[in-house]
This record gives structure tokens, sequence and C-alpha cells, in this order.
């Protein structure tokens, strides 16, 4: 399994050790280094059969440009990025699965809700990438209905990014939901928008 994150965390490959899997650092915003991971990883197993695009930056306080393409690149063009990268090595494997870690709050269903509260969030660009994302999952869907691709909604989670709201559960908690989808069978959805209840509006 590959998670894609924007840098390294610190102590993942410490974590990796302790499971027996091998830490390969990603950088979903630099295309060296997304080239360098999936390299690594086609010269040690020549296939990939679940890639977790998990990268994400908020892009609070001050809206500017300069945010905005931090936020996108991150957030959106980095699936796109990792995306076509693994691409070769995911039609090798004959049950891929491609999970992406994209939101409610970039759902157009939730956000004009006054009854959710992504209505109240002010989440601008976060939102509009979060949109974006599960666009892209849900085209990938399409042009490849060899491997399986689903955006899914975690649920909040105590992570660095939500530390300032004092929010979120265990991140265990959320990482059970990931793994589902990830290890999705041969017969499941493909194209979809999901969370814990079920196949999300959006």
């Amino acid at each position: 399994m590959t998670s894609t994150s924007a840098r390294a965390t610190p102590g993942a490959g410490t974590a990796a050790d302790e499971v027996g899997a091998r830490f390969v650092q990603l950088d979903v915003t630099d295309d060296a280094s997304v080239a360098a991971a999936l390299a690594t990883i086609d010269a040690d197993h020549g296939r990939l059969d679940v890639l977790v695009h998990n990268a994400g930056v908020l892009g609070d306080g001050d809206v500017d440009g300069a945010t905005a393409l931090t936020v996108f690149d991150t957030n959106a063009v980095g699936v796109v990025r990792v995306t076509e990268a693994a691409l070769p090595l995911l039609r090798r494997s004959p049950h891929a699965n491609v999970v992406t870690v994209s939101s409610s709050a970039g759902s157009f269903w939730a956000v004009t809700n006054p009854e959710r509260v992504e209505h109240s969030l002010p989440t601008l660009l976060y939102s509009a990438s979060k949109a974006a994302a599960t666009m892209l999952t849900v085209r990938y869907a399409q042009t490849e209905p060899g491997i399986r691709f689903n955006a899914i909604e975690p649920g909040t989670t105590a992570t660095d990014m939500t530390a300032a709201y004092g929010i979120g559960r265990p991140p265990q908690e959320t990482a059970e939901f990931v793994v589902r989808w990830a290890t999705l069978g041969p017969d499941g959805p493909t194209g979809t928008l999901q969370d814990e209840a079920g196949e999300l509006p959006w």
C-alpha cells in the first residue's frame, strides 16, 4: 500500500518498520519525488495493489492566489500527479483500489444544505479543492474501468490539520474506515463518494 502525503510525517519510517512495511517518501507536489517513489515500488514489487491519496492542506487564513495554488496543488493536482505515475503499476494488479481521502466539505449538496455543518465551515479553498479531488476520482473510475476508484469522507479526525479546532476522533478509528475501502473486493463499487453511512451526494 502506498499512501501519498505532501511531505514525510515525523516517525513514518519507524511506524513502517513496526508493521513490517517499507517507508517510501513521496511529495505529491514534486514530479521528481513522485517518479522516484513509484520507481522504487516498481523495482521492489512490479505492481501496485492499493493507492491512497491522503495528502491534504487546509489553506486557512488569508485567501489569495498563492495560497490557492498551494491548496490545489496538494489536494487536487497531487491526485493527478500521483495517479498518472501510478497507473502503469496499478494496471498490473489483478484487483487494484485507489482511494481518495476527500471531504463532505467539498460536496455541493452538503455545503448548500443549511442543516449540514459543512454549510457554515470557513473552508473556501479546501472545499473547492476537495470537490475537484472527488471529480477527478469519479472521472478516473470512468476512464480506468479495470481499477476501482472511490472518494471517501473519513469523518473529522484529530490530526495536525484540525489541532487548532480541538476536534476529531482518534486517527486509528478513521484508519479502519480507510482500510475498508483500500481492501475493497473486486465486486465493490467504483466512482463514488462515500462516508460511513453509505454513498454521499455531492
